[in-house]
């Protein structure tokens, strides 16, 4: 008896945590307007260990990025988002980045961690931070590669463990599962706070704006790249990574 209501809960919590994926992925795209797409996933390894389901075995990031359909289907519409999710509903929710959408800024796990601190003791307000176990994701306001370009140009040095994520890139949000573990939140969306004496943004239509606050890329980049100097992180990879 015990057994079988083991597998029960084991199911329940399977079905509980798909309908958490296709909510999320739901929430992002149609409330949010950020446009999603499903990673590739995971398919069992040897052990407990789950592989990429790309079938590349030295894959960068493992389950967590677009395979079929490529990065270019991303899309805000419902129907495609509930289609996608109903047909793959332990697929990772794939943020494209870049355009009039967010963007982001990523570096290694225990870099992100001090990074966090490091700007929480400048004052710089953050919008959502996304965790895994292997990289730490900062969302920012969407920055064209000029802009970018510009501002890494004013650094002495950029680590390249320090990844931006823009025009052609992509970031896994929550709840997915990827290669190295489950993303959450380190740091959840919180809605714009409107200025003093301003109603609060509303859609077009007519509903409150609830898409979350996002920084300037500029406004974090700065205490990233010192703080970076300072730990001695470095690492590998480039400036302008997926």
């Amino acid at each position: 008896m015990r057994e079988i209501l083991g597998r029960r809960r084991k199911l329940s919590l399977r079905r509980s945590g798909r309908a958490a994926v296709v909510t999320a992925a739901l929430t992002y795209a149609t409330e949010w307007k950020w446009p999603v797409l499903p990673g590739v996933g995971l398919r069992p390894g040897i052990g407990r260990v789950r592989e990429c389901g790309c079938a590349h075995p030295d894959c960068a990031v493992p389950g967590a990025h677009p395979f079929d359909p490529g990065l270019l289907a991303a899309t805000t519409d419902a129907r495609m988002v509930r289609w996608w999710w109903t047909n793959r509903p332990e697929a990772p929710v794939v943020l494209a980045t870049g355009g009039r959408a967010v963007c982001a800024v990523s570096l290694p796990a225990v870099a992100g961690a001090r990074a966090l601190a490091a700007l929480d003791r400048a004052g710089v307000r953050l919008g959502p931070v996304v965790a895994t176990p292997a990289r730490w994701t900062l969302l920012v306001a969407p920055y064209s590669l000029e802009v970018l370009g510009e501002l890494l140009h004013r650094q002495e040095w950029v680590p390249g463990s320090l990844r931006f994520h823009g025009d052609g890139g992509y970031v896994v949000l929550p709840p997915s599962a990827t290669g190295p573990g489950r993303a959450r939140w380190e740091r959840a969306p919180q809605p714009a706070t409107p200025a003093p004496g301003r109603p609060r943004a509303r859609s077009a239509a007519g509903l409150p704006d609830t898409r979350p606050w996002l920084p300037d890329v500029a406004s974090v980049v700065d205490v990233l790249v010192e703080q970076s100097a300072a730990t001695g992180t470095q690492g590998g990879g480039s400036r302008l990574a997926h």
